[in-house]
């Protein structure tokens, strides 16, 4: 999604982590931090010891609601670690910067989208992480109701079944490849049916997000194309179609955003759930450099904005 944070890292005397922003109370201060894990993870790569650094965080992307903040932070970490020791990863063929991610996490989902921006499909080939990009239809939006309350990871996990029937298995394996279908042909009125699932929504919905499916329905007969429960929640995602160009310029009636968000945030009254509303789009650009010291830019060769 178009939803960034900015990490700055910095050689320092002492080391320090200061934070702004959504999280800035709950993240950690110490080396646990997953943006310090990254950076080490990329001086490893270089095998050259980890300096003394300060870190800065302006985080614009919720902590801990479904939404990708840690994929977030371990790539900066690794970027901003390997443009420090001065380090470069081979791409094509090894996808070596996503080899490192996924080790960090423990798989692509989120840190392949991070790194590449767009809609990523990731899988093992048995010998490393691989990822590709799925189209996003054009005009489309994302429309997310995130709650004001935390959702764990663990605690998700814990709710799911320990074994899957064969009907489910074919239930989700059928839903997957009309969901990526429905995206390469643009036909948004199919990712209701690509978005369903029978392995963890149900399960989460009865046991820990009780607004969930009133929510998803509530969404989808406002006119959005699709609701999903975002990661493993707490965060509740709507895809509606109609935007043409900057929103701000666009006759409102031309679009359904505005009539989705209203009536996921009914239901959330109706269930006395407080948060916040949110509406952006795909991002087809993944983590970059904005700012680096010295610059890369010469007085022959300028890279954008001057970096």
């Amino acid at each position: 999604m178009d939803l960034w944070s900015e990490v700055t890292v910095s050689r320092s005397e002492k080391f320090e982590i200061t934070a702004e922003g959504e999280g800035a109370e709950e993240m950690p201060k110490d080396s646990t931090n997953l943006m310090c894990i990254g950076v080490k993870a990329a001086f490893d790569a270089a095998e050259v010891p980890v300096p003394v650094l300060k870190y800065h965080v302006v985080s614009r992307i919720p902590y801990a609601r479904g939404l990708g903040s840690s994929s977030a932070a371990i790539v900066a970490g690794i970027i901003a670690g390997l443009v420090l020791v001065g380090h470069r990863l081979p791409c094509w063929g090894s996808e070596a910067l996503l080899q490192i991610a996924a080790s960090i996490e423990g798989h692509p989902d989120n840190v392949a989208p991070a790194i590449y921006g767009g809609i990523q499909i990731g899988i093992h080939s048995g010998a490393r992480w691989m990822s590709e990009r799925a189209p996003s239809p054009p005009g489309m939006q994302m429309v997310l109701f995130i709650p004001d309350f935390v959702g764990m990871t663990s605690s998700a996990r814990n709710v799911l079944d320990a074994t899957v029937s064969r009907d489910v298995a074919a239930y989700n394996i059928g839903r997957v490849a009309f969901l990526v279908h429905a995206l390469c042909t643009s036909n948004l009125d199919n990712l209701r049916f690509g978005v369903q699932d029978q392995m963890h929504q149900p399960q989460r919905g009865s046991k820990l997000y009780k607004y969930l499916f009133p929510m998803i329905e509530a969404a989808e007969n406002a006119g959005a194309a699709c609701a999903y429960l975002s990661g493993a929640g707490p965060t509740v995602m709507a895809l509606t179609s109609g935007a043409s160009g900057d929103i701000f310029t666009q006759r409102e009636k031309e679009r359904v955003d505005l009539a989705v968000a209203e009536a996921m945030l009914q239901v959330a009254e109706n269930f006395g759930i407080k948060g916040q509303l949110l509406i952006t789009n795909t991002s087809h650009e993944g983590a970059h450099v904005t700012r680096v010291v010295p610059p890369f830019s010469t007085d022959k060769i300028s890279y954008r904005s001057e970096i």
